[in-house]
């Protein structure tokens, strides 16, 4: 019957039932499906993976199979079937091609005659040979198998040359299969996920699946482009960038936020009309301020190496940054009163095109 129970009913358990209630707690793959592969692990703590590693003997077209448990997963009538192999396994690869490499796919295989009618029923490590050519292909992974490997085989590769080039033979191609709700540790998985919510490690990166995709978690900020509002203390003399080149971004980590800017003025940009030493220019942040700070980082004023001043970055408001003279010239050329102070359309100079504004600032933003 489709419906399963888990404890031997006076009516029976079939093997179907064992099959399907057992292994209901890993991996989803549909309501009643689990996901195929090996449970990941290793006894010291250090591989993802250690069950069922190849290791190849040296100059040999021997190897081995290291002990693990795994789950192969069939129809959803059919279900799950556990196999678990409790000591090393030792495989010999056929003697190359004459002329071509070929390459083999070992893998983890169920045989079971109720289904497949081959006369055997059991759980196997096995061999499927490929065929020798001039470029040649993986061969098809047969009925319920897991593959583990692809080995390639020289062509004329024997134990009396050398054997098989286990070091760069080998290509992985296990997956894993964990308890449902558990980071499933993959390396080359392609597959979807089960449900919106599930997580996996990606070689070290975390990732959840949103239902439609996989994607970093945390989600981490990236940087944005951004143009601060350019005003004045007093709101007078209110300038404009015209053709200004700009080149302002900023990325926000919680409530931190850095920002790099660029501001090279252009021949149309405005400086501020009937400016006086009280209208000190202000740039919008690009999000809000936790608090007024009197440093947030440095910038550089001027278009040469010559015509230059360091400025200091502090926050007239928690929406707004302003930029303090903190030196003198390169050229030794004085900066003199009225000039000395927060710049703006008079300070540290007269400004016109060509000449530019950078900086980069750190905060704590509001929220």
């Amino acid at each position: 019957m489709p419906l399963r129970s888990g404890w031997l009913s006076p009516d029976g358990q079939s093997r179907e039932d064992t099959r399907h209630v057992s292994l209901g707690a890993l991996t989803p793959t549909s309501p009643v499906a689990t996901r195929s592969g090996v449970l990941p692990g290793s006894s010291d703590g250090a591989s993802r993976i250690s069950g069922f590693t190849l290791t190849g003997t040296a100059n040999s077209m021997s190897a081995t199979v290291a002990p693990g448990r795994a789950v192969l997963q069939s129809t959803d009538a059919r279900g799950a079937y556990p196999v678990a192999l409790t000591e090393y396994l030792p495989v010999t690869f056929a003697d190359g091609d004459a002329l071509y490499n070929r390459v083999d796919l070992l893998v983890l295989r169920i045989y079971d005659d109720a289904y497949d009618g081959l006369g055997r029923t059991e759980a196997v490590v096995e061999i499927v040979p490929g065929t020798a050519a001039a470029t040649p292909t993986v061969p098809a992974a047969p009925g319920l198998s897991l593959p583990l490997y692809e080995v390639t085989v020289p062509a004329r590769a024997s134990a009396g040359t050398g054997g098989i080039a286990w070091g760069s033979a080998l290509v992985g191609r296990r997956t894993t299969t964990v308890g449902v709700g558990g980071i499933l540790p993959v390396t080359t998985d392609t597959s979807n996920g089960a449900y919106p919510g599930q997580y996996r490690d990606l070689g070290g990166q975390l990732q959840r699946w949103s239902g439609t995709a996989w994607a970093d978690y945390p989600a981490l900020p990236t940087w944005q482009s951004w143009t601060p509002a350019w005003t004045t203390g007093s709101g007078l003399a209110t300038p404009s960038y015209g053709n200004a080149v700009l080149n302002c971004r900023y990325v926000k980590f919680g409530t931190t936020v850095h920002l790099n800017f660029s501001i090279q003025f252009g021949t149309t940009t405005n400086f501020g009309t009937s400016p006086t030493t009280a209208d000190n220019w202000r740039f919008a942040l690009p999000t809000p301020a936790s608090t007024v700070q009197q440093i947030l980082g440095w910038a550089e004023v001027g278009a040469s190496n010559a015509a230059r001043a360091v400025c200091r970055i502090y926050l007239g408001t928690t929406d707004t940054f302003e930029l303090g003279i903190a030196s003198g010239r390169p050229d030794a050329t004085p900066i003199v009163t009225p000039t000395w102070g927060t710049v703006d359309s008079l300070t540290p100079w007269t400004w016109t095109s060509g000449l530019a504004v950078r900086g980069t600032a750190t905060y704590e933003a509001a929220s």
